[in-house]
């Protein structure tokens, strides 16, 4: 049995120093949003009891799918490359980008460097920007494979994208993986079906994922961004289903308008064409910020596509 842990969005707080040179951009709104809002729905304790809980699980793996900043500042990105180094070793940690770590031109590329450990493939070779994904890592008999969404956009906008060039390296992964018999594990940030968040936060590319997984296969995709805890399914090529398990935030307070945090643990067992997903939900159960079981499933395929 192989057990893997989920998160994603954990918007390290709180925020540094920040010039007004720095709020010259797109980062003005998100400094806004972060004052009215974000600071206030975000507890950074949870996070801590978050990943105190899930260490205590003892995963074979951890899998953080994006947004690990707010404003992609430097010192934001220097602290959530120490506060990886505290999680644990690199090679146990596998991390993608969401849109706030690609909040401004040239975020994406910093971000790559200073979490560069995190996003190494077996091949040796780490992302030096949007054209070095996907990863490729493989763990036992599962194979982890890191896709960036994450780029910079517009005030107001959070849309990612998934473009022809990563699919064809994807693809090349997934028959590859396929082939040897490895339970393939796709990380993106942006959920790739639609309806899962509003069109200004959308992932451009879903059809192209889509059709992917139906021609190539995957056994599980994981992702982050909407601060949902959802399960949506995808066809594959042999009329099974694929699940796209979403998180939420992992520092989310209990009473926001956004289910509190938790994290998400699979435990993976089979072999290809059996493969057995048992799966729990882990996090804040009350008002007291107490760590607990918060749901638990069995993920099997054959469900109708979500589309």
């Amino acid at each position: 049995m192989f057990r893997l842990a989920h998160f994603s969005d954990i918007h390290l707080g709180p925020l540094p120093a920040i010039s007004y040179r720095e709020l010259a951009s797109k980062r003005i709104t998100g400094y806004i949003n972060w004052r009215r809002n974000r600071r206030l729905n975000l507890d950074h304790g949870l996070i801590d009891r978050i990943t105190d809980d899930m260490l205590a699980a003892e995963p074979d793996h951890i899998a953080l799918s994006g947004d690990l900043v707010n404003l992609a500042l430097d010192k934001e990105i220097e602290m959530a490359r120490l506060w990886l180094e505290s999680l644990g070793p690199a090679d146990k940690i596998s991390v993608v980008p969401g849109n706030h770590d690609a909040y401004v031109p040239g975020a994406l590329a910093r971000c790559c460097k200073a979490w560069a450990a995190y996003m190494t493939g077996d091949d040796g070779k780490a992302p030096k920007g949007k054209g070095g994904f996907p990863y490729l890592r493989v763990r036992d008999r599962i194979a982890i494979i890191g896709v960036s969404s994450a780029r910079a956009t517009a005030p107001f906008l959070a849309s990612g994208h998934f473009s022809k060039a990563q699919a064809k390296r994807l693809a090349k992964m997934l028959d590859a993986t396929g082939k040897a018999g490895l339970f393939r594990v796709i990380m993106i940030h942006h959920p790739p079906v639609r309806g899962a968040t509003h069109a200004a936060k959308r992932l451009y590319g879903i059809s192209r994922f889509q059709k992917l997984i139906r021609k190539h296969g995957a056994e599980l995709v994981l992702h982050g961004h909407t601060h949902k805890p959802t399960v949506h399914r995808i066809d594959g090529p042999k009329g099974e289903t694929v699940p796209v398990v979403g998180v939420a935030a992992a520092g989310q307070s209990h009473g926001s308008a956004k289910p509190p945090a938790h994290y998400n643990l699979f435990e993976i067992d089979g072999a290809q064409g059996a493969w057995e997903i048992r799966f729990s939900r882990r996090g804040v159960t009350d008002g007291n910020g107490t760590i607990g079981e918060v749901s638990g499933a069995l993920l099997t395929g054959g469900e109708k596509s979500a589309g």
